[in-house]
């Protein structure tokens, strides 16, 4: 009974910042006051502080641009980790433990590390405030996981499903692309939700890489709703910009969650 007590309390303080967050996105923007924000407005507004921050912020264009980066890029990084853990694993390359510590050890250091390198490099390439960049950084962010999580997976399927294939003339792009892939369909999902959701949610390569507003990614709009830019701009209606814009990620885990779980896993085949 204290136990179910001592979950039920913990459960209601995790949840406190999702009601705050429902309830002032959902209050009249004139209304909003600090000493009462725990407490529910009688009138419902959020689609109408959503549409002006829709307006404010023209988010048609960030949204578009984010739902490009965060398909694409996803897509082609998780192909790539694919190739990469199938290279090192299946088809064992030489020195393949080296190579896959070369494209995994990217991954420890700190985002902010490299911020400078490449916005001087973008702007050298003219790749800054261009679409075609923000799919190329975020491809290679997704890269390093996706080879984590595909190396791991195929070292569990048995080498003799490519000796087999090998034995009836299969060729080895054929190999990967008709037998391994398809095997690996669950890891690849659960790479492609969790990089689907940081690039969707990413905040600091689109302030430091965009500037217009039809392509910076739509988290960047929201931060520079609550700005100087937008001086004025009240409360709730940010608050229910951030609400309704984090509804595909939400809504993408949830359908695709047993999917993800199974993913996870790594031994299923």
């Amino acid at each position: 009974m204290i136990r179910r007590a001592v979950l039920v309390v913990l459960g209601l303080i995790w949840l406190g910042p999702t009601y705050l967050l429902l309830v002032n996105a959902s209050r009249p923007a004139a209304s909003y006051d600090p000493a009462k924000a725990w407490i529910p407005s009688a009138d419902f507004s959020l689609i109408g502080n959503f549409a002006k921050a829709w307006e404010s912020a023209n988010l048609s264009d960030s949204l578009a641009s984010t739902a490009l980066y965060s398909i694409v890029s996803p897509l082609v990084g998780v192909l790539i980790g694919a190739m990469a853990g199938y290279t090192i694993v299946v088809l064992r390359l030489r020195g393949g433990f080296w190579w896959f510590l070369l494209i995994f050890g990217g991954t420890i250091f700190p985002s902010q590390m490299l911020l400078v390198p490449l916005f001087v490099t973008y702007a050298d390439l003219g790749l800054y405030d261009n679409r075609l960049g923000m799919i190329v950084v975020y491809t290679a962010i997704s890269v390093p996981l996706a080879a984590f999580v595909l190396r791991n997976f195929f070292t569990g399927v048995a080498f003799s499903i490519f000796e087999a294939a090998r034995m009836d003339g299969a060729s080895t792009f054929k190999i990967f692309w008709r037998i391994y892939l398809p095997l690996a369909r669950s890891a690849l999902a659960a790479v492609f939700i969790l990089e689907f959701t940081f690039i969707w949610n990413d905040l600091i390569f689109g302030i430091t890489l965009t500037q217009t507003s039809s392509v910076r990614p739509v988290m960047t709009a929201l931060a520079g709703l609550m700005t100087d830019v937008y001086a004025g701009t009240p409360v709730p209606v940010g608050l229910a910009a951030g609400l309704v814009v984090s509804l595909p990620t939400v809504v993408l885990f949830l359908a695709t969650q047993r999917l993800f779980a199974r993913g996870l896993s790594l031994g299923s085949v």
